[in-house]
């Protein structure tokens, strides 16, 4: 008998649905049939099937809006206005990965440049990279899997999509729509299963040519190291977004995307803002007005309209946000905010002033709480910005172009955004973690490069 997975709400932990388990011999069928489905070149799908398929799942899923913002509520937590918000950006991915195959092609190589190449014509096309195995997150349960799976189908790779074992009925029922929509079995199939030696059994299996991986550092560099020869691979992890406010800042239009930054979906968001630093001159305007907003916030069930923080995915992850906080009061920060709302609901927290080596000014907090520094000269701020082992996005509020231009060129980040804060994205720019924070480019068009290959072809003629 398989086993069966409890998907619990995470809210307040009621049962929300019960799913069968995959085991050892169901991976290897899914692996055999992707594998075989990749090898047979004459049955591989046109790229007018493939955008057929891709346009029809978005006209599915825009009519099934409501069911996928409750399901984003109630298994992962985030408040239904942002779950909302989540649907219409993956109705508009699937349609980014149609379009993109308007444009999506090789290129010619010049030749005769040379007496050696005369004679010849050569240019490049453009082929599905192999098997895909996308293994997703809890936080965009909906989106995420869009992003590994929607790039994966437009170039015509087959893939087989292991969700979070915490969130895996949005992605199932996502599935679910791409039947619908046409598309045959083996060219995406999910594997769900709480056992991690049988998830990196997928992730290194000589059969898959790509890895996506979305989740915690530790797990996607140890995955990375064990691929097979040849495996591909993209990897996007967090960070500890840092912000930084000059002097010249308008506190009064700032403090409304800095909240956005830091406490959507309870702070757990690869780049949600975390360590703010703030010019000495308007420091304490600065926290007096973000303490006032973030005391506003209404923290509770997910599912009532007017939420706008919800629960962390488990009690588990809001133990350790509590630990991290104590810690860090315990060593002289001054917490405006915070404490337990209840088992899974943590009120927001600002902690002024943490040290330096705490965890919270350290790591990735991934959760309701933000850090905020006083800094005189805007260098210092930016070489603290920088002194962590990973990087992703980072702000800079100014209204004077000078420090605006300074701290944009000086931060390391893949991606510095200027009088916006740091978790805004869309998905078909390029999205990508430095250094320890990720490896390869998301993005839905960058996506479909990065699991694509070219293929050259080169014409002898005469005359």
């Amino acid at each position: 008998m398989s086993q069966t997975l409890q998907v619990l709400q995470a809210f307040d932990r009621t049962v929300v649905s019960e799913i069968p388990m995959d085991d050892a011999r169901t991976l290897e069928a899914k692996l055999a049939s992707a594998a075989r489905t990749m090898r047979d070149r004459r049955a591989w799908l046109k790229p007018h099937q493939r955008s057929g398929i891709l346009w029809r799942t978005a006209s599915l899923l825009e009519a099934r809006q409501a069911h996928f913002a409750q399901l984003i509520a109630r298994e992962g937590g985030k408040p239904l206005s942002d779950a909302a918000v989540e649907v219409i950006r993956a109705i508009d991915g699937l349609r980014n990965a149609a379009e993109e195959l308007r444009v999506f092609a090789g290129r010619e190589i010049p030749m005769g440049l040379t007496p050696a190449s005369e004679g010849r014509w050569a240019f490049t096309t453009k082929e599905p990279i192999g098997v895909v195995a996308a293994i997703s997150a809890f936080n965009h349960p909906l989106n995420l899997i869009v992003h590994q799976v929607a790039p994966a189908i437009a170039v015509g790779c087959p893939v087989i999509v292991k969700p979070a074992m915490a969130t895996p009925l949005s992605c199932l029922d996502f599935v679910a729509l791409l039947r619908e929509a046409g598309l045959d079995e083996p060219w995406c199939q999910t594997f769900i299963t709480d056992d991690n030696a049988l998830a990196e059994r997928l992730a290194t299996d000589p059969r898959v040519a790509f890895l996506s991986f979305i989740g915690s550092a530790r797990v996607g560099w140890y995955l990375r190291s064990k691929l097979a020869p040849g495996t591909r691979c993209a990897l996007e992890h967090g960070g500890a977004a840092p912000v930084i406010v000059d002097r010249s800042a308008p506190l009064d239009r700032i403090i409304e995307p800095i909240v956005k930054g830091g406490y959507y979906h309870a702070g757990q968001v690869c780049v949600s803002t975390q360590r703010i630093f703030v010019h000495a001159d308007v420091m304490d305007e600065f926290v007096e007005r973000l303490a006032a907003r973030v005391r506003s916030l209404r923290v509770g069930d997910p599912l009532l309209q007017e939420t706008e923080v919800g629960p962390l995915i488990t009690p588990h992850e809001a133990n350790r946000v509590m630990s991290w906080t104590d810690e860090a009061v315990s060593a002289g920060a001054v917490i405006i905010g915070g404490g337990r709302q209840s088992e899974t609901t943590l009120m927001p927290a600002i902690l002024v002033e943490p040290a330096v080596d705490s965890k919270v000014s350290q790591l990735e907090i991934f959760g309701p709480v933000t850090c905020v520094y006083g800094f005189q000269e805007l260098d210092k701020a930016i070489d603290i910005a920088n002194s962590l082992p990973f990087a992703f996005q980072a702000s800079v509020f100014s209204a004077d172009i000078g420090p605006a231009m300074r701290a944009a060129r000086r931060l390391d980040a893949s991606t510095v955004l200027v009088n916006d804060h740091t978790a805004f994205r869309t998905d078909w720019m390029p999205f990508a973690g430095r250094r320890q924070s990720g490896y390869g480019v998301g993005g839905i068009p960058y996506s479909m490069e990065e699991m694509s290959q070219e293929k050259m072809l080169v014409l002898r003629y005469d005359g």
